[in-house]
């Protein structure tokens, strides 16, 4: 036992095993803040991400409720209902949108004056007859918006005429309508509208659910453009998975290659470029699609010679040895 010189306690040491155990209680308070910082980070990223979805969705349906009002004060009540049965389908506490489509179904079943009333007794089916053929033969035609406006006509002439056969035909020409709005001429909302519309007669099958829902999630990427390339770039590479989208202009693929460029570049210019999810992989990506453009080509190239340097190898120096020849010397013959 050690004693100090001014008392009889003993001091007390700290042995290895004792600062073994306290840097390992350090160590782990460390990790435990780590964790918890990790995941805050992420919590917080999948909030500001759902947040964002949330206000694209808030902006289209503002859109259609706007035009809704623009289709009231031009006599388009029943694109004015269907306008708001679509926000209904997606938001049903939709500021005012209660009170304007009841205002929008008293509109349409408001009594049309007469100047002389029919007094017949009997219905007369004659021009429901009429639209419910022509609506059979636009069908057959696949002129599909002429087939939904036939049977519009159809149900103000008669409701009640035909009325399971009617629904079966309005599924089928709203659902192959939307269909080709999103694959044949790439207007991605107006066939989200068109297969929402065509889920009140009965339920999407897989294939056409599928595409409404790659539609919306390149819609969303399409939001993030030249605003937030890495939001973008997620979008799109899952928007690839519904086959070759596009919105008019681009495939979601040719985006997809062109916010990996982009996106790229940001990183590039962070010098954030070896590493994974860094600039280098992502330049990569891309020429999986299609080459590069200039600038990306140019900060590709010099990527790769920072992330993959060649190696210099030694010039080999030939020696040379001079030995002596043991050859015998060809004799010189002279003629006379």
């Amino acid at each position: 036992m050690i004693q100090n010189s001014e008392g009889t306690q003993p001091s007390k040491t700290i042995t290895p095993k004792r600062r073994g155990r306290a840097f390992l209680f350090n160590a782990l308070i460390l990790l435990v803040i780590f964790v918890l910082t990790v995941v805050a980070g992420y919590l917080s990223g999948l909030s500001i991400r759902k947040q964002n979805q949330s206000t694209v969705v808030s902006q289209q349906l503002t859109e259609q409720f706007q035009f809704a009002n623009e289709d009231i004060q031009a006599g388009r009540y029943e694109i004015a209902k269907q306008r708001l049965e679509f926000i209904l389908a997606n938001d049903s506490t939709f500021p005012g949108l209660q009170e304007k489509l009841t205002e929008v179904l008293v509109l349409i079943n408001a009594p049309i004056p007469t100047v002389t009333p029919s007094l017949t007794a009997t219905p007369d089916f004659t021009g429901a007859e009429q639209a419910y053929t022509r609506a059979g033969q636009l069908i057959a035609a696949q002129d599909w918006p002429g087939a939904i406006n036939a049977l519009d006509e159809m149900r103000k002439l008669d409701a009640n005429y035909q009325q399971s056969q009617v629904d079966g035909m309005y599924y089928f020409a709203l659902r192959n309508y939307g269909y080709n709005l999103i694959t044949q001429q790439g207007n991605l909302e107006g066939g989200i509208y068109q297969l929402t519309l065509a889920e009140r007669f009965g339920p999407l099958d897989r294939d056409t659910n599928g595409l409404r829902e790659g539609a919306r999630v390149y819609l969303i990427g399409a939001s993030f453009w030249e605003l937030d390339w890495a939001q973008a770039l997620f979008y799109f590479e899952q928007a690839r998975n519904w086959g070759n989208l596009w919105d008019g202009t681009m495939t979601a693929s040719e985006r997809y290659w062109f916010a990996s460029m982009r996106y790229g570049d940001e990183l590039f210019a962070q010098e954030k470029i070896c590493e994974e999810e860094e600039a280098l992989v992502y330049y990569q990506n891309a020429q999986l699609i299609a080459p590069l453009d200039k600038t990306a080509q140019t900060n590709f190239d010099e990527a790769m010679l920072l992330c993959h340097p060649s190696t210099e190898t030694p010039s080999a120096t030939a020696t040379f040895s001079l030995t002596p020849t043991t050859e015998t010397p060809t004799p010189i013959v002279s003629y006379p």
